[in-house]
């Protein structure tokens, strides 16, 4: 095929940490396909640490979303307008990302056809999600979008966690252990604490069990563990940035993770783990990647299942069956 002449490439995904994961085979892809075309990434800020010594990312761009969201935004258009870009591909489908593709003054302005401002673009690529089988990845949809760059391609996520990261973590590795990630953004995403409290009394004493997860849940981790009273765990929540805590989970012997971030960082660098679906479902294409990965649910047919595609902060349904009828031997038996 043809191949455009483009020298440098902005790509924009402000989402979730999870989302912004599902980013990097693009960057893959477009590195291989144009070894010496520049590669900027827009991140929003709490993000940036995931790109710290990234070997194919050129400058990273962040939007506070917090402070001043709209003049952070405007600020970010002038300096895409500045930098002359051949092409701006927007990986997320909100409003936000499609006005600065539209106007970003880039030849070529990629998305999906559910991006409000998508009839600037001038290139736009449908996204469709369903919940039966065979449904693409979230992967496979974001890389649709450089088709026409580097024609059909596949790929994975990857992540770069640097020497530093694995030595600073190379002291727990002394022994066995496997790493627990409890919680979600969403409620009905998380598998319940008392699920986790039941399993966690059931794994050996002699594992060593290492809890993940941001600031704001280590008191949930605390909680599990003071409950569980397991002999040899420690509660890291908050403690390990987000390539540490990758590079911790590269080894473990099975990491134990919801339909959330963590799991994604587990693909990224092909950890093992056990993923575990509440309200939601794999078919919707947000799915492990790992070489070695399983995915637990409860074995009872709920008609009210999947309620949503991001899940809810309480149970539709009041009763949250999809959640406490899983069995817990599932996880055991990873182990």
């Amino acid at each position: 095929m043809n191949m455009p002449t483009i020298r440098n490439i902005l790509l924009i995904q402000t989402a979730s940490i999870g989302d912004v994961i599902l980013v990097t085979p693009i960057m893959e892809r477009l590195h291989e396909a144009l070894p010496d075309c520049n590669i900027d990434l827009l991140v929003r800020k709490g993000h940036e640490s995931l790109f710290v010594n990234h070997p194919f990312l050129h400058q990273l761009l962040v939007w506070d979303k917090k402070n001043q969201k709209h003049r952070n935004l405007f600020r970010l258009l002038i300096e895409i307008r500045k930098s002359h870009y051949d092409a701006v591909i927007t990986v997320q489908r909100f409003a936000s990302s499609g006005l600065l593709t539209a106007f970003s003054g880039a030849r070529h302005r990629v998305g999906f056809t559910k991006n409000p401002l998508s009839f600037a673009f001038s290139r736009r690529v449908k996204h469709l999600i369903g919940k039966g089988e065979h449904q693409p990845h979230e992967v496979e949809r974001n890389l649709t979008l450089i088709e026409w760059i580097v024609g059909k391609t596949s790929g994975t996520p990857r992540l770069y966690p640097s020497p530093a990261d694995y030595a600073h973590t190379s002291a727990l590795k002394q022994k066995q252990y496997v790493c627990i990630a409890p919680a979600s953004l969403w409620f009905t995403k998380q598998f319940p604490e008392n699920q986790w409290i039941g399993f966690l009394q059931q794994v050996s004493p002699e594992m060593n069990v290492y809890m993940l997860g941001a600031p704001s849940d280590l008191p949930l981790c605390e909680r599990i563990l003071k409950a569980a009273g397991h002999a040899n765990s420690i509660n890291l929540a908050g403690k390990l940035s987000l390539l540490e805590s990758a590079a911790l989970m590269r080894d473990a012997t099975m990491n134990f993770v919801n339909d959330s971030a963590p799991m994604h960082l587990c693909s990224a660098v092909n950890a093992r783990q056990t993923v575990i679906y509440c309200s939601t479902v794999p078919a919707f294409g947000f799915g492990p990647l790992s070489d070695d990965a399983v995915v637990v649910e409860t074995d009872e047919n709920l008609r009210c299942r999947p309620c949503g595609l991001h899940g809810y902060q309480t149970c539709p349904q009041k009763h949250f069956k999809c959640a406490i009828t899983i069995n817990q031997n599932k996880l055991l038996n990873r182990i």
